[in-house]
């Protein structure tokens, strides 16, 4: 478990297109906070802080405290808006969390043993990663950082999947929760053949077949010329 992240906000008592600018302009960032049977509340966070905190991977996967006006409530990021031109946060939704209730929330994937894997070392292949996330259900204080996965032993051609993953005790793949766990268990990271080991793995003869068929087609177009 991380240390607890408080961010500290304050509340709009009023919204509008008009406040929401000015708030922007103050560097403030108009947020709302939603869930857990409360009503919606409309809060404003401090723009740098807010931008800082979402420099960091785990900010985006881990309980927060929101600190509204001294009032502390528990809370997970569910969506930002970023100006498409501008290093800039325009809104924010943080979605309240009930301690006994299980929550769904995409973990990034740490990789680790790439320098190891047997697959490049030996095989000549190239670690590909087909997910950088995966979404997690459990109770919030079962919720991991993030999910790790060892590709130290994976050769060419090989694979892990979603039930490769060594999960703490309480944590579920949300995919496994929807029904058959074959019919979505994909795969997550696999090591795939280079074009140069790819070539590498003709066969000798394969190679000679098409040097000889190079050649035939050389003469052929000789005697062509000497015709004409």
């Amino acid at each position: 478990m991380s240390e607890e992240v408080v961010l500290k906000a304050r509340i709009r008592a009023r919204t509008g297109t008009s406040l929401v600018r000015r708030l922007r302009k103050e560097g403030d960032v108009p947020a709302v906070l939603y869930g857990a049977g409360k009503e919606n509340l409309s809060i404003a966070v401090n723009h740098d802080l807010l931008f800082h905190s979402l420099e960091r991977e785990e900010f985006f996967s881990q309980v927060i405290t929101i600190d509204t006006d001294g009032k502390r409530e528990r809370a997970i990021l569910r969506d930002v808006q970023r100006h498409p031109h501008k290093t800039r946060i325009l809104h924010a939704d943080f979605q309240r969390i009930d301690e006994n209730k299980p929550i769904h929330i995409a973990l990034p994937i740490h990789y680790f043993g790439e320098d190891e894997c047997l697959g490049v070392r030996i095989d000549g292949g190239m670690i590909s990663h087909l997910m950088n996330e995966v979404e997690v259900t459990c109770l919030p204080k079962d919720l991991p950082e993030h999910i790790e996965m060892n590709v130290s032993e994976l050769r060419l051609g090989q694979s892990l999947h979603l039930s490769d993953i060594q999960l703490p005790e309480g944590v579920q793949i949300t995919a496994f929760t929807h029904g058959d766990i074959h019919e979505h268990d994909n795969a997550v990271v696999a090591v795939q053949a280079t074009r140069v080991s790819a070539k590498s793995e003709v066969p000798d003869e394969q190679v000679g077949e098409e040097e000889a068929v190079a050649d035939a087609d050389t003469d052929t177009d000789a005697d062509t010329g000497e015709e004409e």
